[in-house]
């Protein structure tokens, strides 16, 4: 998404009528954020001073509104995103283990990105796959049950084995 491409009062709707112009404007910054990170996989520095300047907003005002959410990220991401469950029936399961072994196969530690964009993990509280513990999810994919074998095998599907 171009950042001049955005229309506020497209974007806003039929409540248009009872906002201020700046209460547009700021109402239009999620959906930016939305397309922006649809587009980059996270929300580049130079794209946000572009979306402030296009909707003539303090730039504190957009990362503030940005970093509210932690759905929004300000560094790449990997094309995979996977993560382990740490909630109490995966941890008493093994979770731990699995992490460790992701982290050693792809050469890096939970909350970072492969240097090559291919893979981000991260960990969760939990789930909500109790009953599958260990758990953990590729894409938003849940791969539950896991044991050695299968770790082996999410590695692989996201190393395009």
């Amino acid at each position: 998404m171009k950042v001049d491409d955005i229309n506020v009062d497209e974007k806003i709707g039929r409540v248009k009528g009872v906002l201020t112009e700046t209460q547009k404007k700021r109402g239009v910054l999620i959906h930016a954020f939305q397309s922006i990170q649809k587009e980059h996989n996270y929300l580049p520095e130079d794209v946000l001073n572009a979306l402030s300047k296009k909707l003539d907003i303090p730039l504190s005002e957009v990362y503030s509104a940005a970093t509210f959410y932690k759905h929004f990220y300000f560094k790449p991401r990997g094309r995979n995103v996977v993560c382990v469950c740490t909630g109490t029936a995966c941890h008493v399961r093994g979770s731990d283990k699995v992490l460790e072994k992701i982290e050693e196969s792809f050469g890096i530690k939970e909350g970072e990105t492969t240097p090559d964009l291919s893979l981000t993990l991260e960990t969760v509280g939990c789930v909500g796959c109790c009953g599958l513990a260990p758990v953990v999810t590729v894409n938003e994919e849940v791969v539950g049950d896991l044991s050695v074998k299968k770790v082996k095998d999410v590695i692989n599907m996201v190393k395009g084995k």
